[in-house]
């Protein structure tokens, strides 16, 4: 079922269960902060009533009358109402009580243990007496020579607690209620937004096109490489890894400048529409780029690498043979001469200007003599020049170099 709905409707329904589990959650939290906060409130009214009730004159010169009752209950009514708590309680060291907010408890010996505040220790908890389970705090009542001789205990019925907790609960639900409310509609907001950056495309789609891209741009036979505005590679496909002799990996998010190299940094960074011829090893590649620097400022770019090694080679060759075929129709070849090798010749001679005999020799593999022969021979034919140079030690050395054109001039004597 999930699988069917559109991306639109699996993003909000996210985003409200995670709203809702948030909310939740700090809804359970900060009522447990409340319900804490809210105990220990009365535990510190509680703790100064029933210690101003110990200290009270009024109650401990009651203590030695003929009836305390008489006294205490008077005064610790007046003390619980103006307290809003559930009772205050005064009781002598026997468990006695002088004062309860039922009088028939008058004389009756307290419900609950009052050992604690007997030993001279302060008491705070939750204890069923004859109201029902309360929060309470005791203390002891001592004389002037500091002898413990009554309790007296204060506190506020669970169930009042509780409802005061649950009323105080309602703004914190309405709350959570409108922080829920606001988190959906903030969710269905997000979603919009993403769905607009991806074009509203749904999953299956975004899947497709990845897997399209993937597929396309490791395929291609040109090298692919985009640069961020920082400078950094963040995509390059196969063709362009095996172009600078590296891995796609070492490429991916490495800095452009140190992976590209001085040439193909500049062309990324200037701009190239036409195409820039770039020696990168040993190919020869032609780059272009959308430029990475616009008014000072970085921006992303893209660099499109095309081998042309092979056609460049293959140009190299047709401009060899083309200039061996022009020799050979202009010119004939002397006795003595071969053709074959003075092709050879040539075609090195074309390669390598402005070289020696020796050199060609040891290019075309014949002698320096052999080779000084068909150099001199295209020199008196008007294919080639000499030159002297006197950089080398002792004599000057001889090198020739071709002549561009030879073939379309005419030597007297010999027409087309």
């Amino acid at each position: 079922m999930a699988s069917k709905m559109t991306l639109r409707v699996q993003l909000l329904l996210l985003q409200a269960l995670i709203v809702f589990l948030v909310t939740l959650a700090t809804g359970v939290v900060a009522g447990a902060f409340q319900e804490h906060a809210l105990r220990e409130g009365y535990k510190d009214r509680m703790q100064a009533v029933a210690q101003s009730i110990a200290q009270l004159p009024t109650i401990l010169e009651a203590f030695d009358d003929a009836d305390p009752s008489a006294e205490i209950q008077p005064v610790a009514e007046v003390i619980r109402k103006a307290s809003d708590l559930a009772y205050v309680v005064v009781a002598n060291s026997d468990g006695i009580r002088y004062s309860h907010p039922d009088p028939d408890r008058i004389g009756e010996r307290v419900s609950t243990d009052p050992s604690i505040p007997l030993s001279g220790e302060v008491y705070v908890g939750t204890q069923t007496g004859t109201l029902g389970p309360s929060w309470r705090v005791k203390v002891p009542i001592r004389d002037a020579d500091g002898t413990v001789m009554g309790t007296a205990s204060v506190g506020i019925l669970e169930s009042e607690l509780n409802a005061e907790f649950m009323s105080n609960l309602s703004w914190l639900i309405a709350a959570m209620l409108a922080a829920a409310v606001a988190g959906v509609f903030g969710s269905a907001w997000v979603t919009a937004v993403i769905r607009r950056r991806i074009y509203r495309l749904e999953p299956h789609q975004i899947a497709a096109l990845v897997k399209n891209q993937e597929t396309t741009l490791h395929g291609l036979s040109e090298g692919v490489i985009t640069v961020d505005e920082q400078g950094r590679i963040t995509l390059a496909n196969d063709a362009a890894a095996r172009f600078l002799g590296t891995g796609v990996e070492a490429l991916d998010g490495a800095d452009a400048d140190e992976a590209l190299g001085p040439e193909l940094a500049t062309v990324l960074r200037e701009g190239e529409t036409v195409g820039r011829p770039v020696i990168v090893g040993a190919r020869v590649l032609v780059a272009r780029s959308t430029g990475s620097d616009a008014g000072g400022r970085g921006v992303g770019a893209t660099l499109l690498l095309r081998d042309h090694t092979e056609l460049h080679d293959a140009v190299r060759r047709v401009e060899t043979a083309d200039a061996i075929i022009a020799f050979r129709e202009r010119f004939g070849v002397p006795k003595g001469l071969s053709a074959e090798t003075l092709d050879r010749v040539v075609a090195a001679l074309v390669a390598h200007p402005d070289a020696s005999a020796s050199e060609i020799g040891d290019d075309v593999q014949v002698s320096r003599v052999s080779a000084r022969r068909y150099l001199e021979h295209l020199a008196s034919s008007g294919r080639a020049v000499r030159t002297l140079d006197y950089s080398t030690k002792g004599r000057p050395s001889t090198r020739y170099r071709v002549i561009e054109g030879a073939d379309s001039r005419q030597e007297p004597g010999n027409p087309r």
